[in-house]
Parts: structure tokens; C-alpha cells; sequence
């Protein structure tokens, strides 16, 4: 039995009532309009709230104050319009208001929900965060790029918007972004109901011949942040690590706790999405702008990083490596900068390819697809393969000698 409250319209709420009540159901509650249902979920506490995906029935409010008691919101949507709004909103949980009671039970009871499947490989998945200063200097195009390579070479792959402040991969890659599949994701970790079968409903695939991946877009508007609270962000991580090989967090710049000194010690954190994404990866690129400003700026923000992670492989990516911003031997100059001023050793150099960059964002592709020959896409993979990817254990290698004779190495 479970206790239900209910927010829809008279004709809908007689049915759903009826049929609750004589399935053994509880109605803890019945509103009449959003605002009524958001006051009254914090003190009724129901299991689950049923409500018409109508923004009369539905929106933002309801919403914060379900994950605030940590309460189920099964949506059921009249048409497209309602539909679209729940979708809108983060919400895929979401029926058809002429569904049946059984499968309305059976969403209730928890009958979808689909048993762990087993991986492939004994170890769990990894996860790699993409973090760069702020002034744009290339988080996105890296983590797209890691992504298409990562897919290209074999690997499942799920590519996660985490930025806060300004969400992207959604239109770099073409994709509606008008349900954010990210905060959907943290919303079903916070009340335990995030599964594998749930992460391939709300995520979009991006299909490529060189390999697909997952994409889990970001907020479309910055003010949903506190959808991406540490303790969700961190239980999607976990999940993610069981559900893929690779998953690839595209960060915001920002790893600030300032918030910290509220008084509230429970408000949520504008920064803590990536603040949790770098300190749960188990590598992180870190990506700068090669220019004077974007080296200044990677250099005095890369030490909070290092304090932020609790790893030590971090790689540091420099991006957009042009002579005509950094002067002769753009190279040398950006290598002994990063040495002298920060101690940083071995950094991969991205060479500057605004034609083939425009022709992605253009496209709508990863770079991999619409530019393979471009010398930013062969620096990337030379990057996935010679740094992120582990190697391979050694294999026993069958040689022939020149009498013809096989014999095996090791």
C-alpha cells in the first residue's frame, strides 16, 4: 500500500481515486493546483504524488518540494502540450492519462524497475572530468571530442553536461535541450530510482559510424541549479560508473565554496555540481586557452583544482596553440610558461583549427565526423590514446623466426 497525493483535474482525479482506494491505496491528499500540492507535500509526506502534467497541476515548485521529502512524481500527461511541459521540466516519468490502472500500479510498485545487468569487464566504469578556467577556453570541444574517440575506439560512452552556469553540449551537438537529461538523471538518483534502463530513457544518443555515445544534456536555464546538488551529483556518478565504460563530465569553471559560510548549512551549493564532479573523477583534463590571458587565468585557477581532486592524474590540455596570439614557436613558449609558472610538465598542445571548429559546430557533429583530418582532432585522440585509455595488459605474441619456426613472447 502506498500513501498517494493527487493533483488533477475532477474527471482524472474520480478515476485514479477510485481505483486507488480499491487497490488498498492510501489518498493522503488531493489539490487542486500546484501551488496547494507544493505546501502540502512538505508536512503530508505521501510515497508518491500523481499529478496531470498541465503547468496548472505542475511546475517547478512541485517539483523542489518532492526532492526536498524525497517524494516520486508520477505525471500523467492529458496531451503532447502537458507532455512536452513534464519534459520540459526534468520529468520523465511520465503516462499517458488514459493509461490503465495496472500499469499505473505497476509504475507505482516499482515493477519497471529493471535488475542491475552485468558488466562486461570485472572493473567499473571510469570517470573523466573536463575543467578549464572561466573564458571559454575549449571544456565543451574537449569533452565532446574525448567522447567520439573514446566511442571510436570500442568503448560505451556517456558524455554529461555538469555546468550550472552555462550548459552547452545540447546545441554544440544539434540536440534538443528543452529537458535537461542530467538534472532528470539527479532527480531519479535522489529518490533511489535511477537505473540503467532510466539513464537510456532520458539520455539522447548521438550516432556517429566511427561509434555512438550517450549524451545527457545540461539545464537549459542557469536558475535550476539547485537541481544539481553534491549528494545527486554524485549518486548519478556512481550509477554511471556501473552502466558505461567511460563517463565524461564537461564541467563549470567555477570550484568556489564560498557559498559555505551561510548560515544555512543545508542550502544547496551553486558550485557544488563541479566541485563533486572533480572530486569524484578518477582523471581529470584540464583544459586552458593558449594566449597570455587564458594561461594567467589556468595558472591561478589550476591550484584550487588540484586542491578540489582527490586524484593526481590530471592532464593539462592546452588549447587553440596559434603563433599569432603567442608568438614564435607557440609551442616552446606555451610548454616553459606552464613549467616555470606552475610547475606543470608535459602539457598536450591542441593546435588552433577555427575552420574545422566552425564546420562541427555548424554540422552539428564531433569533430572526429565532420573534420578527421583536422590537426585539433589528431592532438585529441593522440591524447585518449596515449594518456586516458590504459594500456592493454601484455598478450602473448606468436613471432616467426626466419627458419619459419613460431615461437611466443610475452
Amino acid at each position: 500500500m502506498a500513501r498517494l497525493a493527487l493533483a488533477l483535474p475532477v474527471a482524472l482525479e474520480d478515476r485514479i481515486s477510485d481505483d486507488a482506494l480499491r487497490h488498498g491505496h492510501d489518498i493522503a491528499a488531493r489539490s487542486v493546483s500546484a501551488l496547494e500540492l507544493a505546501s502540502l507535500v512538505g508536512s503530508l509526506k505521501p510515497d508518491i504524488v500523481i499529478a496531470s502534467s498541465e503547468p496548472r497541476y505542475l511546475n517547478d515548485r512541485v517539483l523542489a518540494a518532492c526532492d526536498e521529502a524525497g517524494v516520486r512524481i508520477i505525471a500523467l500527461a492529458t496531451d503532447d502540450a502537458a507532455r512536452r511541459h513534464a519534459a520540459t521540466l526534468g520529468l520523465y516519468e511520465s503516462m499517458d492519462a488514459a493509461s490503465p490502472w495496472p500499469e499505473i500500479e505497476a509504475v507505482i510498485d516499482g515493477a519497471r524497475r529493471e535488475p542491475a545487468p552485468k558488466r562486461r569487464r570485472a572493473e567499473r566504469g571510469s570517470v573523466i572530468a573536463v575543467w578549464g578556467p572561466s573564458g571559454s577556453p575549449g571544456r565543451t570541444t574537449i569533452a565532446i571530442s574525448i567522447a567520439a574517440e573514446l566511442a571510436s575506439l570500442g568503448h560505451t560512452v556517456a558524455l554529461a553536461d555538469v555546468d550550472t552556469h552555462g550548459a552547452s553540449i545540447a546545441p554544440a551537438l544539434g540536440m534538443l535541450d528543452e529537458a535537461p537529461g542530467f538534472a532528470a538523471a539527479c532527480r531519479l538518483a535522489g529518490t533511489d530510482t535511477l537505473t540503467h534502463l532510466e539513464l537510456e530513457r532520458i539520455a539522447q544518443r548521438y550516432e556517429s559510424a566511427l561509434g555512438g555515445f550517450w549524451v545527457l544534456t545540461g539545464i537549459g536555464r542557469p536558475s535550476r541549479w539547485p537541481e544539481l546538488s553534491g549528494e545527486r551529483v554524485a549518486a548519478t556518478i556512481r550509477q554511471c560508473r556501473t552502466w558505461v565504460d567511460y563517463t565524461i563530465l564537461d564541467t563549470s569553471s567555477s570550484l568556489e565554496n564560498d557559498e559555505e559560510i551561510s548560515s544555512d548549512l543545508f542550502a544547496p551549493r551553486r558550485n557544488a555540481a563541479a566541485v563533486t564532479a572533480v572530486h569524484e573523477a578518477d582523471s581529470i583534463v584540464a583544459v586552458g586557452s593558449a594566449d597570455p590571458v587564458g594561461l594567467s587565468r589556468f595558472l591561478r585557477a589550476h591550484v584550487d583544482m588540484m586542491e578540489t581532486a582527490s586524484t593526481t592524474d590530471v592532464t593539462v590540455v592546452m588549447n587553440r596553440i596559434r603563433a599569432s596570439a603567442i608568438g614564435m614557436n607557440p609551442n616552446g613558449q606555451v610548454t616553459q610558461t606552464l613549467s616555470r609558472f606552475g610547475g606543470i610538465e608535459s602539457p598536450v598542445l591542441v593546435p588552433h583549427d577555427q575552420a574545422g571548429l566552425d564546420g562541427a559546430v555548424l554540422s552539428g557533429r564531433t569533430l572526429a565526423d565532420s573534420a578527421p583530418r583536422s590537426p585539433a582532432r589528431i592532438a585529441i585522440r593522440t591524447l585518449v590514446t596515449s594518456r586516458l585509455v590504459p594500456e592493454p595488459p601484455p598478450v602473448a605474441r606468436t613471432l616467426r623466426s626466419r627458419f619459419g619456426m613460431a615461437r611466443a613472447t610475452s
